[in-house]
């Protein structure tokens, strides 16, 4: 059995998405567009596909046959570059813009698609062309547009489709929005046991981030994770819950990140699904000071919960290929010595899993998540203690795993997202992180499991930033930590 999952497991991950099987159907055009290759062109199209445009005044239509007559075969035009600008899925049926640009022209044209017996055709264009225009695929100037705002403090946001969305407000409500229409849901059902913050910006109680399941069509399943509250004590859950209308059903306890305890801080709460399908999360050690810390210190014990990085299955069932930290060890556990960290994110390119983690004064960190790692905290950390006499005890046997990545500043990483879109086709593989320390965004550079390069971006127009993520057809969006918190969808003026 354990053999048949694994294979089973492997044929998943190698089963193109729909978005990746239009993008082959759009390639094949490109190509035979390219060099007036009909059969090609022709193997894109359904045999009903049209094409129109209006030039001159006159309205111009050609059946499949009509068109691809008109084909010669030829020579690549220079400086061709084609472009799948953006494209929308529902069920078996989708839109697709692209452009093709030449030294002389820049054609745009607008593909209806549909799922077939033989895959995802083009079954209508309508195009258009621009003489003497041709755009580099690499100018970029990002500004910042204003989408959706009137927010709590937004935490987390998780994209159902290009419009609608949940959102998870830290100090409010879990909430359905539509960018288009600006309007906004509530979702009912919440647990009872959530705890709101009380004081603001120091208080990092409230709700935290909100996943969809892997498999969200046909199952609605969604994962949340909050501070929950008994009494007058509090600590981090993990739940799983069927969104059924504008409410939660048959709500499921993942996880309980017990002790519940009087402080107010480090919840973690950071969520994603990992590209094998299991759910990894973070919890924070809860410590505001090093004073506090017991003498195995929290993150170090792997009895205690909090201050870990945890993997389950989406049952909250434990994966039987999890790392084995010993018999008394707490179920789940992946990762330990972790003091603060929300924001977790898949390289989708490599599988890895990466993540921040909040230092004290400095020591801010990027991390790659291992198997059975021990990221060092408190016996180890690139900044300083806040209480100055906390003396340490380091453990020789131990092997502590150095961060990927630390600011020389305070920056407060929060969520991060690896880009992956054609309006900035230059940070293709770039690693975006937000940052709540004066307003931070950054964009790393990478090659491998290396950090080459960092710029900070918006230094002239600073915001807390919480989140930063992409929408199905990859347009790129951040969150704003504040009481009028805002959905700030990153555009490419150049455009």
């Amino acid at each position: 059995m354990a053999l048949l999952s694994f294979y089973l497991t492997v044929q998943a991950q190698n089963i193109p998405t729909e978005r990746q099987l239009i993008e082959n159907t759009i390639q094949l055009y490109f190509d035979g567009w390219a060099t007036g290759d009909s059969t090609k062109i022709g193997k894109a199209m359904h045999a009903s596909c049209h094409l129109k445009n209006y030039r001159d005044g006159k309205f111009i239509e050609y059946s499949k046959k009509q068109y691809l007559s008109l084909l010669k075969h030829r020579v690549s035009p220079k400086n061709l570059q084609t472009r799948l600008v953006s494209v929308d899925i529902t069920n078996n049926m989708g839109s697709a813009k692209v452009e093709i640009s030449t030294g002389k022209d820049l054609f745009t044209d607008y593909f209806n698609l549909m799922k077939t017996s033989e895959g995802w055709v083009i079954a209508d264009k309508i195009s258009t062309n621009k003489p003497h225009k041709t755009f580099d695929i690499n100018a970029i100037r990002p500004e910042k547009e204003i989408v959706f705002e009137g927010l709590k403090r937004p935490w987390s946001i998780a994209f159902m489709t290009e419009e609608d969305a949940l959102v998870s407000e830290k100090d409010g409500d879990l909430v359905k929005i539509n960018l288009l229409n600006k309007e906004r849901t509530k979702i009912n059902g919440f647990p009872a046991d959530m705890s709101d913050s009380l004081i603001g910006f120091g208080d990092n109680t409230g709700r935290f981030e909100v996943v969809l399941d892997p498999d969200f069509i046909k199952n609605q399943f969604i994962y949340l994770s909050y501070a929950a509250q008994r009494g007058n004590l509090r600590t981090t859950k993990i739940i799983r819950a069927t969104l059924s209308g504008s409410s939660l059903k048959g709500i499921k306890t993942l996880f309980v990140a017990e002790p519940y305890t009087t402080e107010r801080y480090h919840y973690g709460g950071g969520m994603v699904f990992g590209e094998d399908g299991k759910l990894y999360f973070t919890i924070g050690e809860r410590l505001f000071t090093e004073k506090d810390q017991p003498l195995i210190p929290i993150a170090q014990n792997i009895q205690d919960k909090r201050g870990k990085i945890y993997r389950i299955n989406s049952d909250g069932t434990i994966p039987v290929d999890n790392p084995d930290f010993g018999s008394q060890a707490v179920p789940g556990l992946y990762a330990v010595g972790i003091r603060a960290a929300q924001g977790i994110t898949v390289n989708k390119s490599s599988g890895t899993l990466w993540f921040t983690e909040h230092g004290t004064h400095q020591g801010d960190e990027i991390n790659i998540l291992k198997a059975g790692a021990n990221y060092g905290w408190p016996v180890k950390t690139t900044g300083k203690y806040r209480y100055a006499d906390f003396k340490p005890q380091s453990d020789s046997t131990v092997n502590y795993t150095d961060p990927l990545w630390y600011w020389p500043q305070t920056v407060a990483p929060t969520g991060l997202q690896f880009y992956s879109g054609n309006e900035f086709a230059i940070w293709n593989g770039n690693l975006i992180v937000g940052g709540l320390s004066r307003g931070s965004l950054w964009r790393m550079v990478i090659e491998g499991e290396k950090i080459i390069s960092a710029e900070e971006l918006f230094t002239d127009s600073r915001l807390r930033i919480r989140k930063v993520v992409q929408s199905p057809a990859g347009k790129l969006y951040l969150l704003s930590d504040e009481m009028n918190g805002k959905v700030i969808r990153i555009k490419n003026s150049l455009n």
